[in-house]
């Protein structure tokens, strides 16, 4: 007789944290059926009803950090457009032990995902929803005057995204260098430097635009 579905959905939300402990504690280079059973104490036959096979238990173990990653606490911006996109980038780092544990599990991924070019073209989509949201701020930021209207919105959120990613990986690297107040430092510098290319109101008109 099969469980009751309400049986194996809470299996299966027993093994999805135990998925997350595993990932937690050794990333995804730790991450194994054996690995994931004996955080459960259970066996790995038992776990070869959720994944037959090594990809599947990648395969969710992505799908669960992309979750988590987007269910967690968000700050709120003060205002639309620059000063969201900050938020936004100020979400992405490594601020707190959480999120600097949650970003080294992102990282770890990475290696997971390049190796299969399925799970590497899903993991690409996942960074593309993110710049698609980035673009909603840096448009606002453009029609704000804040940001340079004549760039590329695409562009602009390609570069923030880029710059908050690799902030992230020397911050993993180097925690001592690279402590909170220094990477907001840095942000800042980043984004004003940005908006400081963007022509205010007092700036003469181009020459041959009259």
């Amino acid at each position: 007789m099969p469980p009751a579905r309400g049986d194996h959905d809470a299996r299966r939300r027993d093994v999805s944290e135990a998925v997350w402990r595993v990932l937690v504690t050794r990333g995804f280079g730790g991450l194994t059926l054996r690995a994931v059973a004996a955080e459960m104490d259970a066996s790995t036959g038992l776990l070869t009803h959720y994944f037959p096979n090594k990809r599947a238990l990648l395969r969710t173990a992505l799908e669960i950090l992309a979750q988590r990653s987007e269910d967690r606490p968000r700050r709120t911006a003060p205002a639309e457009g620059l000063a969201a996109l900050r938020t936004a980038l100020l979400d992405v780092l490594p601020l707190t032990p959480e999120s600097a544990a949650a970003n080294r599990i992102w990282v770890s991924s990475w290696d997971v995902a390049l190796a299969d070019p399925e799970l590497a073209a899903e993991h690409a989509e996942r960074y593309r929803r993110s710049r698609e949201r980035l673009s909603g701020h840096v448009a606002a930021a453009q029609r704000r005057g804040e940001l340079p209207a004549t760039a590329a919105t695409a562009d602009l959120a390609a570069a923030a995204q880029g710059f908050a990613l690799g902030l992230v990986v020397q911050s993993l690297f180097a925690p001592a260098e690279f402590p909170a107040e220094r990477q907001i430092a840095l942000l800042d510098d980043w984004l004003t430097t940005w908006r400081n290319a963007a022509p205010g109101p007092a700036d003469p008109p181009a020459a041959g635009s009259g």
